[in-house]
């Protein structure tokens, strides 16, 4: 049997209706933004495997540096343990983040970093002896599939059958020129209950691929500084370049309490989340009293072989070559963009950095259900492209390491099955 038959005898997918959806494909090789599978076939990786990959698949230096980790020292645990891979990489990440954040904690992926950040800030009000329980978050957000991350992330069908069980949020929409007042006036009137605003920087992933404007989240959030509300940036999806800068939080002039990060992190290699917070949040922690304590953690916490891994990628996250590339790919999407936006069967194309969404004109309103997205899907595998449609919005967003070469023949696939399907 090949890997996709012994797969389809023992294992559930995620996201997958594993009664109607086409059966896996069996990936044995990755190279650069290349994927092969069993028979040799080349997929190029236009997603970067759900937004992880930054460098390229199986990274030789990436992977010197995680064999030359597995030889010292494999997990230590980390209550009472500290090994040097954790402490470098929270030196090295400080140091590329806006000044206010000056504490690293670690976790295992995107939504347990996010659980933690809310964690923080409500145990924070907590121990201050205030009872502020309520979370601001952006309508269509996603912050991840655990139950803080999916309370604070827009109610979809993705939440339904855990609706009565997750916490009440006040949601509100992404802040325009037209309604800040609004929103303001919204915060304003519930702050003594708010302890924190949590959202994705300038673009909403999972929603969409849905864009706004930095001058606006920067109007919000210094709202929310004056009113003594926390502000949590969720970098998971948009950290490590994906936006044209560092972080999305770097376009603008507010620097968030509290900052989250996974995916790129680890330059895609291994699971690894980290949320990075201020000394004032950091120091309501500090007391004689142990119940004032942040009661949480992982068996895998800063697992030194995911740190070093994540060492590796900020390495080659610092070049000047990964600078050249994310300006060249932004470049590349920016002139695609000009050239297919006015094609009918497009309603629309948003472009922040190397992130690139076009939403196909299907006659009906924009959804992750609709049933063009199968016919996208597999018309791209066919091709030798993985692109994976958010319903109708086809998106690109590669590792900075493929060539013009390989964006021109995904351009020209795009192109064509506009023309075609």
């Amino acid at each position: 049997m090949n890997l996709t038959e012994r797969d389809l005898k023992v294992i559930w997918h995620p996201y997958t209706q594993m009664q109607t959806a086409a059966a896996p494909i069996g990936i044995v090789k990755g190279e650069g933004a290349c994927l092969y599978d069993e028979a040799g076939k080349c997929y190029i990786d236009a997603v970067s495997s759900w937004w992880v990959n930054i460098h390229g698949h199986a990274h030789p230096y990436i992977a010197q540096k995680v064999a030359e980790q597995l030889r010292e020292l494999e997990h230590v645990i980390f209550a009472g343990f500290t090994h040097k891979p954790a402490v470098e990489l929270a030196e090295r990440l400080l140091d590329l983040l806006p000044a206010n954040q000056r504490k690293v904690f670690y976790s295992d992926n995107g939504s347990t970093a996010i659980e933690v950040a809310l964690k923080m800030c409500l145990q924070y009000w907590h121990n201050k002896g205030e009872q502020r329980t309520k979370i601001v978050a952006f309508k269509n957000a996603y912050h991840g599939d655990t139950f803080g991350a999916m309370a604070v992330s827009g109610r979809s069908a993705f939440t339904n059958a855990f609706e009565k069980l997750l916490f009440d949020v006040e949601f509100i929409d992404l802040p325009t020129e037209q309604n800040i007042s609004q929103l303001k006036s919204q915060i304003s009137n519930l702050k003594s209950q708010l302890s924190c605003f949590v959202f994705e920087p300038l673009v909403q992933g999972s929603g969409g691929m849905i864009m706004y404007e930095a001058i606006w989240l920067d109007e919000l959030m210094k709202h929310c500084k004056q009113e003594g509300i926390f502000t949590i940036a969720d970098e998971v999806f948009t950290g490590f370049g994906r936006t044209g800068k560092s972080f999305a939080s770097d376009y603008l002039l507010q620097q968030p309490d509290i900052m989250c990060f996974s995916k790129g992190l680890t330059g895609g290699t291994m699971a690894l989340g980290v949320t990075t917070c201020t000394r004032q949040i950091y120091d309501a922690f500090l007391s004689d009293d142990r119940l004032k304590t942040l009661f949480h953690g992982h068996s895998f916490t800063a697992n030194p072989i995911a740190c070093a891994a994540a060492l590796a990628s900020m390495d080659l996250f610092v070049e000047p070559s990964t600078a050249a590339n994310i300006k060249r790919i932004t470049e590349q999407h920016r002139v695609f963009a000009t050239q297919v936006k006015h094609h009918p069967r497009i309603r629309t194309v948003r472009q922040t950095g190397t992130i690139l969404a076009m939403e196909w004109e299907t006659g009906n309103d924009t959804s992750y259900f609709n049933s063009l997205r199968d016919t996208l899907y597999q018309y791209f595998l066919r091709a030798g492209i993985v692109l994976r449609p958010l319903g109708n919005i086809i998106y690109i967003l590669p590792p900075y390491c493929i060539t013009n070469e390989q964006l021109s023949y995904i351009y020209s696939t795009i192109q064509q099955a506009l023309d075609t399907i």
